[in-house]
């Protein structure tokens, strides 16, 4: 079985208009296991907070499920990593996707028995599904060019919009469904979660082949044979790739912290305000649709722009999202609503730009890894965003939390400025 799986790696090694088909059907199984995810993803994160405060019984410890699975998502981002480096992609994002749905299960059980640990722990488990959401957005640049792999990457983002709306303007429904079964109304869009993230994983695990990764590196041998540069380079990047890898990851830390912070307390003060669950669901469906929506432009952006140019925009469009949040009136969602859309953009930003320099500064060798490594320090900064919000929030007010956030989000100016300058020099 291994001898043949090889020997038809190596048939697409040796013919690049078979390289070029496989990127492209690469592209498409992606488009199907991110539509999936994202439903996944948004339904539990829409009701996340708030199925934490109905059972806990109070709002200061609402931060902790997106906290809890955003932390659960940093351990999942390594395994996938490490699995897909090992392994290849295909069974590095089944088995993470497959994760998340049974994550998903156990928050239903656990909102049906009312079992707090069993929903902090299944909510751990969830996070796999979202570490895998994100981490799926490489496999579509394992065998793009240079001038490709933004590009390839929004695909990827841009595909998860169509579920990623679709999940939290589900949760009335979802609600109701959940309920002709005894199930808490809050629990409902889990059951959607659930079945999302596991046909994620089955799609992944039975068209994923052959695997793009293990394509690109015996494409990568097969060029630099016997090149001990290469090697050397291979087994440990150069110092301005190691730059390259650090700015990357701390645009996406940033960009990441800010957003889950402003999002995590924003149906919280919605439903402080009097605002029902359907106008929560299409804030937070409207916010993840401008995460993801406006992919297929921004990546055109950070290909022909350049990546320095568009981390420094997310940057501003960040703190101009802090901004319009803090000053919103609290009786419309009009202007709520368009702080949530440029908070979505500007982490969309952060997110393209920031994968694209971890791209540029690794290797087919070495690459999977890393990737993972960075989404390690992405989650983990979106789970200290999740837990920091209600503490923040329930100690002065959301006002507060996002004229901080988008406050925080300048860090990147002179974070990009200081790394061009290194590199000119």
């Amino acid at each position: 079985m291994e001898a043949s799986s090889n020997d038809l790696i190596q048939d697409y090694v040796d013919h690049p208009d078979k390289q070029k088909q496989l990127y492209k059907r690469t592209l498409i199984i992606i488009v199907i296991a991110q539509i999936l995810g994202g439903a996944g993803l948004a339904s539990g994160i829409t009701v996340g907070s708030l199925l934490a405060e109905d059972m806990l019984g109070t709002d200061s410890l609402a931060g902790i499920p997106i906290a809890l699975f955003t932390l659960g998502s940093a351990g999942a981002a390594l395994m996938v990593g490490t699995l897909s480096q090992q392994f290849g992609r295909r069974m590095g994002l089944a088995i993470g996707f497959l994760s998340g749905g049974m994550g998903a299960i156990g928050v239903v059980i656990s909102a049906v028995s009312g079992n707090v640990i069993l929903l902090f722990i299944s909510l751990f488990i969830y996070g796999a599904g979202t570490a895998t959401n994100l981490q799926a957005r490489y496999a579509g640049t394992d065998l793009a060019s240079e001038k490709q792999r933004a590009t390839a990457v929004s695909i990827a983002l841009v595909s998860t919009t169509f579920g990623a709306v679709a999940g939290p303007n589900l949760v009335g429904v979802m609600g109701q469904f959940a309920q002709l079964f005894g199930i808490p109304a809050l629990a409902g869009p889990f059951i959607l979660a659930a079945a999302a993230f596991i046909l994620a994983g089955l799609v992944l695990l039975l068209m994923l082949y052959p695997d793009p990764l293990k394509v690109a590196q015996a494409i990568a041998i097969k060029e630099h044979q016997g090149d001990k540069i290469f090697h050397n380079k291979s087994a440990q990047t150069t110092k301005k790739n190691q730059r390259g890898i650090l700015v990357g990851a701390t645009v996406m830390v940033l960009t990441q912290l800010i957003m889950v912070a402003v999002m995590t307390m924003t149906p919280v003060h919605m439903g402080g305000h009097g605002h029902g669950l359907n106008q929560v669901g299409l804030i937070i469906g409207l916010h993840i649709g401008a995460m993801y929506l406006p992919s297929l432009v921004s990546g055109i952006l950070v290909d022909k722009i350049g990546r320095s140019f568009m981390a420094v925009a997310s940057g501003i469009t960040l703190l101009l999202a802090g901004a319009l949040a803090a000053f919103s009136p609290t009786d419309s969602i009009i202007v709520l609503a368009l702080a949530l859309i440029l908070l979505g953009l500007g982490w969309n930003f952060g997110l393209i730009s920031g994968t694209a320099l971890i791209i540029d500064a690794t290797t087919p060798a070495n690459r999977a890894k890393t990737q993972g490594s960075v989404d390690v320090l992405v989650a983990l900064s979106g789970a200290a965003g999740g837990a920091l919000s209600g503490v923040v929030m329930a100690h002065s007010s959301y006002a507060v939390l996002s004229l901080g956030s988008g406050a925080l989000a300048l860090l990147l100016v002179p974070v990009v400025f200081l790394a061009l300058r290194r590199n000119s020099k």
